[in-house]
């Protein structure tokens, strides 16, 4: 089995993701720009490390030269995927990260054929966002080849690290999306609403749309033109993020986004183990025909941090052993709906 770097490895999710990659009989080498961070993890690890940062192209490809991938764990993505992407492409290295950032995945769906050239794989996307979404769309579509509405959804009771709340303060006034006809539309936060019963004694749940990454993927994935994500959400939640959107262009402002992130920095951790180990992730999808054919299922699983390191690590394990088709890949596109089914404690049904 080949070489693999977790880039970002001294962070809230690449520390996770690290672990697990060790408890799996992996040995990857971890990097990052923080040297006293970096040095401190990989002595507690037993792993090698090496200091890089993003704007050293030169240093990152002597890292990258000996690996046959990489897992891009170092956010936000929207500032950080393309000089990993870039690497990646001159050095041959198979390119995974962690990122749900919408925006990210179209931009590198755009570099597929440079991918290909490369002889590559470029798959973002390999936790939470988006493994079991992506997986239970293709599961769907499968079940009703001619849909042409697709509806996913999640319930997660989950602290957030610091790096995911940072991402979304970036992304703090992008305001929403969905798909429609094949096309992303910007619509307004929480613009969509719908009551969402996800199993397992979540039922009736609020849920309001989302800009989550699936407006991308389960497009590519499916090929399905109309594609809306929701998170469950009490309604008193939801109308505070509406009137929140209202004040967009000034959460925007550079200045207003540095002292959110300063307020992060100080203020934030993620859910411990204990935590995790308490709160499963629901994970809901309806797929429909214009003939009013439908279809429902519904996924269980671990908590998303967790989900996201056992995803991340399968993935990874899969891509060391050969198994890395070229060029822009989703999930399930690459490895098929069950690939979810191959993390113990995920359970799926079929509703409808």
């Amino acid at each position: 089995m080949g070489d693999v770097v977790i880039y970002g490895s001294y962070g809230y999710t690449g520390n996770i993701i690290a672990q697990a990659a060790i408890d799996r009989g992996l040995e990857p080498v971890l990097a990052g720009r923080n040297r006293d961070e970096l040095s401190t993890q990989a002595i507690k690890l037993g792993c090698e490390s090496e200091v890089v940062g993003l704007d050293e192209p030169k240093v990152l490809d002597v890292l990258l030269d000996d690996a046959d991938a990489v897992v891009h764990c170092a956010g936000p993505f929207s500032r950080t995927w393309e000089p990993m992407v870039e690497a990646c492409l001159r050095t041959g290295t198979h390119y995974l990260d962690i990122t749900g950032e919408l925006d990210v995945f179209e931009a590198i769906h755009e570099r597929d054929s440079e991918a290909r050239e490369a002889g590559i794989m470029l798959l973002p996307g390999v936790g939470f966002d988006v493994v079991p979404t992506d997986c239970l769309a293709a599961h769907l579509a499968d079940r009703l080849p001619d849909a042409d509405t697709l509806a996913l959804a999640f319930h997660a009771e989950m602290g957030v690290s610091k790096g995911t709340a940072k991402t979304m303060v970036e992304h703090i006034d992008a305001g929403g999306a969905v798909r429609r006809d094949g096309r992303i539309e910007r619509v307004t936060v929480g613009s969509e609403s719908r009551e969402i019963d996800f199993g397992w004694g979540h039922d009736g749940m609020n849920t309001v749309s989302i800009p989550w990454g699936d407006v991308s993927t389960a497009y590519h994935t499916t090929g399905i033109p109309n594609v809306t994500v929701y998170m469950s959400m009490p309604p008193s939640a939801a109308r505070q993020q509406r009137f929140a959107g209202l004040f967009a262009p000034v959460l925007g402002l550079p200045p207003v986004k540095a002292a959110l992130k300063w307020v992060i920095e100080q203020t934030t951790e993620g859910p411990d183990a204990e935590e995790r180990a308490s709160v499963p992730s629901f994970v809901w999808g309806e797929a429909r025909t214009d003939d009013g054919d439908r279809v429902e299922s519904r996924l269980r699983g671990p908590h998303t941090y967790d989900l996201t390191a056992a995803t991340a690590v399968e993935i990874t394990e899969r891509v060391l052993s050969g198994d890395a088709p070229a060029g822009f890949q989703t999930p399930a596109g690459a490895y098929g709906p069950d690939l979810i089914l191959a993390v113990d404690g995920v359970e799926r049904e079929d509703v409808v």
